[in-house]
């Protein structure tokens, strides 16, 4: 018996299964995003016997975005579903003729019609990046769309990439801490600052030469947040040892201290009255200061610690999030200062992790009107649309889930590259690359990737020309990009 079971045993088999085992290998071997785990620098108070157990818990964590991703829903339909209508053609509604309803359990696409638009609208499955890397790479437009937001991802798209640059403009690293925050000054295109985690605030140009102009010492712990006054002739700056500062440029002297009694996480200048000054920090709570004297105005209480805010372009509405993951709109009086809140849109994460950043853009071709970008240290990135109509209520568009940061990483809006293509984001990671992420994607968000920096990148920021990129890193490295001219 034993030997009629060897004869029946084919050479074929024994090659599939040789096959199999060698394409598991290869996928063990040749994963991006396992490799980028592993490569992960490691913190100076770590341990070595469970380094290897956090990198694994980190790629499991990692990988799980692509659950995530199946759940998101909007209007009743799916990410793909979502994506494929925003692209459609402006005329789309006298091209498309009446097709099946969409099967019960299969939301997110739409049964196929005869229609000619109805490529715009077929979705077939969801799938990970790695079934379609073992795949065919002749994928049609009709193909299944891998819900993967992972920054660990290659760039896929053909033809120039989105964003693309020329080289590094200048280099600053004469600072050898972190640099925890950096910015342009206000509509400036040469005229920039960041602070770092040992209380310094340095400030430079990135003219034709770049030179640093003043360094800015006082502070005695983190540099968390500042903010330029509408002349640039101002500084306002925030940090954990409870104090925030004002600061003269021109003079490089500090003008005024502002003691608290919590860290002072984030601070802003108001858009329209400069004399207004906003600040968020640890004890739960935004103070309204006035910028001449320093005294308190009014104040609004909150679940959590402010970890980040910004207002909209009338000065009407304060946008901040907090230490748990929640967003909150504040309306404020534009002549006496006073805080109320309006509206606060929870976090879906189950874990709660702190907001990093909050921005607000006048205008989106996503949204048709004025959008709010959130990022958190978990890898969650929300995309909201704002009616002013109803105090800053707040309405999620879409959302990505990328790989959870360990360190307070900031994002930021991209530049608009032309009215037919969609909203970027630029953001750092923990792998020290600059990653750019297209909204619009559902599969291979991360569309483009600047690698120079030796350290994970903690802040970005565009100039106001649009020409020039800043990226901070945990080394305290300042890298400007020099973006390619665009036709």
């Amino acid at each position: 018996m034993a030997e009629q079971a060897i004869e029946k045993r084919s050479p074929e088999n024994d090659d599939s299964k040789l096959e199999n085992c060698e394409k598991k290998k290869e996928d063990l071997t040749l994963d991006p995003e396992f490799f980028s785990c592993i490569l992960q620098p490691l913190p100076s108070d770590s341990d070595p016997n469970d380094i290897g157990i956090r990198r694994l818990l980190l790629f499991r964590k990692a990988q799980s975005g692509v659950l995530r991703r199946k759940d998101w829903r909007c209007n009743g339909k799916g990410y793909v579903a979502f994506r494929n209508y925003i692209n459609r053609p402006r005329n789309w509604e006298s091209l498309l003729i009446p097709s099946y309803s969409s099967t019960p359990g299969q939301s997110g696409r739409w049964i196929a019609s005869p229609s000619p638009l109805s490529h715009l609208f077929e979705v077939d499955s969801w799938s990970t990046s790695r079934d379609l890397r073992s795949g065919s790479r002749a994928l049609s437009f009709h193909t299944s769309f891998s819900s993967n937001a992972s920054d660990t991802e290659l760039p896929r798209r053909n033809g120039e990439p989105a964003y693309s640059f020329v080289g590094m403009h200048c280099i600053f690293d004469q600072c050898k801490a972190m640099v925890t925050v950096i910015k342009f000054g206000h509509m400036s295109s040469d005229l920039l600052a960041y602070g770092a985690s040992d209380g310094s605030l340095t400030v430079c140009t990135v003219s034709t030469s770049p030179v640093v102009l003043k360094q800015l010492t006082g502070h005695t712990k983190d540099v968390t947040d500042f903010d330029f006054s509408a002349n640039n002739q101002y500084i306002t700056s925030s940090s954990m040892d409870k104090t925030v500062r004002v600061w003269d440029i021109l003079q490089g002297l500090c003008m005024r201290v502002i003691y608290g009694v919590s860290p002072q996480l984030c601070i802003r200048f108001h858009p329209v009255n400069n004399n207004f000054l906003s600040v968020g920090n640890a004890n739960k709570e935004i103070l309204e200061f006035n910028f001449s004297t320093g005294r308190t105005i009014s104040k609004a209480t909150f679940d959590s610690e402010v970890t980040a805010m910004d207002h909209d372009h009338t000065g009407q509405l304060i946008f901040c999030g907090d230490a748990k993951g929640c967003v909150y709109t504040v309306s404020m009086h534009s002549h006496t200062g006073a805080l109320s809140r309006s509206h606060r849109n929870r976090s879906s994460s189950k874990h709660n992790s702190p907001v990093t950043t909050v921005q607000y853009k006048t205008f989106s071709l996503l949204a048709r009107g004025p959008v709010l970008l959130t990022f958190s240290r978990d890898g969650s990135l929300s995309f909201f649309s704002v009616s002013l109509e109803i105090q800053g209520y707040l309405t999620l568009r879409c959302a990505l889930k990328l790989a959870p940061r360990m360190h307070s990483i900031r994002a930021s809006f991209c530049p608009l590259l032309s009215l037919e293509k969609g909203e970027y984001i630029v953001a750092g990671s923990e792998d020290a690359n600059v990653c750019f992420y297209d909204l619009t994607r559902p599969r291979h968000t991360c569309v483009n990737k600047l690698q120079g920096h030796g350290y994970p990148v903690i802040g970005t920021a565009w100039n106001h020309g649009e020409n020039l990129l800043a990226s901070s890193d945990f080394g305290g490295t300042v890298i400007v990009w020099k973006r390619a001219k665009t036709s």
